[in-house]
């Protein structure tokens, strides 16, 4: 397949290669790897340097172009790729079908595993050497993409020209406890402030949680909204406009004319929010990227739940970037992940991700925006791996939420780091 056309400030390359399911064992099983190319329009025919975007995760797709964002800036310098990681988007994407062809949950994990960043990395220089002739790319990683990155460090750094990280340096001996440990009380503090800027949806979001508390209430696909499932669309809160997102739901939630006292509309936006139909290779893989080596995640984020989230308190309390074992009962597009994902939270043996005494030894440049405030990666852990790697520079800031790469000109002030 190689498909071309233009969109509005870009000429776009779509192409697909086949990899091995497994890099690691000769066994014949293929998948297919989706590549988008963008280059602008004035630049098509000039020898550019490429960029490798690595999405966030995991289970992202890589984003479609739109006008604005990050991509802009980018195609000034840079003939920009955009993986599909494996498992997503039009990349042989995991689906329910897919999981059921599976007898048993650790066949059905062994085969998530082959998801996990050391694959991503492995597919990334299969297309680095099929389709770009071998040339080393600048890669750019967001959130999980940051994840991949040191992946790539610690496997291959001959195919890297320089790297870019956008709220995504992880911790190099990764502790799922540790890091919600962590996380909570950050989660805390942002629901905190959400609710000084708006102090009428204490008593909105405190309303609708006694109403599902007190009657089931279905969401259009027929799963029932649980209180605990309410309280997760609080992710939002790490980014830049989730206080006013969460705020408009919140104001069209009830509806006294309607059956449950809940309004379609309110219960149609959580249902988008919280159903995971598009990614659900994004929850059953969570807590497995904070694996590496010995040791079982064994659902860190229920083990270090307290009270003080316990969805009979008030205000409210939401919750953030965490997957709970419940949610593979509870939430319909997740359960028949169920079986592998409890597998995957009791293995003790993932395979490391990543390499210490290579990453120490590291030379390629990497540029890394650290955000202060983030509500998802703790600043200080990444901080701690950026001292711990070979070559690193951070710009450590509070203007921006999780999403700063989206919303701000965090690209620019990571490719301008390396000249000042």
């Amino acid at each position: 397949m190689d498909e071309r056309y233009a969109l509005p400030g870009a000429l776009v390359r779509d192409r697909s290669v086949t990899v091995p399911l497994h890099w690691s064992a000769d066994d014949g099983e293929g998948i297919d790897v989706f590549v988008r190319e963008l280059v602008h329009p004035d630049t098509r025919d000039r020898e550019l340097p490429l960029l490798l975007f690595l999405q966030g995760g995991p289970g992202g797709k890589s984003p479609r172009p739109t006008r604005g964002g990050w991509l802009p800036r980018a195609l000034q310098d840079f003939r920009v790729v955009l993986l599909d990681q494996r498992g997503t988007g039009r990349s042989s994407r995991i689906t329910a079908a897919t999981m059921a062809r599976f007898p048993d949950a650790r066949s059905a994990a062994e085969h998530l595993l082959a998801f996990r960043a050391d694959s991503i990395v492995a597919d990334a220089e299969h297309v680095r050497a099929a389709l770009y002739g071998g040339r080393r790319w600048t890669t750019l990683g967001q959130s999980y993409g940051g994840f991949v990155t040191l992946s790539y460090l610690s496997r291959a750094p001959h195919g890297l020209e320089r790297c870019l990280v956008t709220g995504g340096l992880p911790a190099l001996e990764p502790d799922a406890r540790e890091l919600y440990r962590r996380t909570y009380p950050r989660v805390a503090g942002k629901v905190r402030r959400f609710y000084e800027w708006y102090p009428h949806d204490v008593a909105r979001a405190a309303a609708v949680a006694d109403r599902l508390a007190a009657a089931p209430v279905r969401l259009p696909d027929g799963d029932v909204l649980s209180v605990r499932r309410l309280q997760t669309v609080g992710q939002v809160l790490g980014t830049q406009a989730g206080a006013e997102e969460l705020h408009w739901l919140l104001e069209e939630a009830l509806d006294e004319g309607s059956p449950s006292g809940l309004s379609d509309t309110f219960l149609d936006q959580v249902a988008r929010r919280t159903s995971f139909w598009d990614n659900p290779l994004y929850a059953a893989l969570h807590e497995s990227i904070y694996a590496s080596g010995p040791g079982a995640t064994a659902w860190a984020a229920e083990a270090e739940r307290t009270p003080a989230f316990d969805s009979d308190v008030r205000p409210l309390p939401f919750t953030g970037e965490m997957v709970y074992p419940w949610m593979f009962d509870e939430i319909a597009s997740l359960r028949p992940f169920g079986p592998a994902a409890h597998a995957l939270a009791a293995r003790e043996d993932l395979p490391e991700l990543y390499d210490p005494t290579r990453l120490a030894a590291n030379e390629v440049p990497v540029d890394a925006a650290v955000y202060f405030d983030d509500m998802y990666v703790d600043a200080e852990l990444s901080l701690e791996t950026a001292a711990a790697v070979g070559n690193v520079r951070t710009w450590v800031t509070n203007e921006y939420e999780h999403d700063g790469l989206r919303t701000g000109d965090v690209l620019g002030r990571l490719l301008d780091l390396r000249s000042r």
